[in-house]
């Protein structure tokens, strides 16, 4: 099964989020839901419900199933609007909304430049 990465380089499979989508048991889902939302208001400064925490089947999911928050994301947007599979495809890359992203995830700044590399 190939790992589905998101426009930013980070992993879906290592999400939280896209995690708890998967689950198939109702009350661990809303367990995981309440923690990730108690979590996204501690490491983030978001104000987060359980119920904020809406299934995710990834950001480049098109039409199906995207967490709310992501809906949001500058990242995402810019390459939605560019129309590219990949942020390591933009002609652009690395630009300026990367800085603080690869602060706070540098395995995601490796993910993008392999990808690049590759060209896949």
């Amino acid at each position: 099964m190939e790992t589905l990465i998101a426009y930013c380089g980070l992993r879906c499979d290592t999400c939280p989020i896209h995690l708890v989508t998967l689950e198939q048991e109702a009350s661990l889902q809303q367990t995981k839901r309440a923690s990730i939302a108690e979590q996204c208001s501690k490491l983030y400064g978001m104000n987060l419900q359980p119920e904020d925490i809406t299934d995710c089947d990834g950001c480049r999911a098109g039409i199906r199933r995207i967490f709310s928050g992501c809906l949001h994301c500058e990242i995402r947007k810019c390459a939605c609007k560019k129309n590219i599979d990949s942020c390591a495809f933009c002609n652009d890359y690395p630009c300026k909304i990367f800085e603080k992203h690869f602060l706070e995830d540098p395995s995601a700044q490796k993910r993008l430049e392999e990808i690049r590399q590759k060209g896949v």
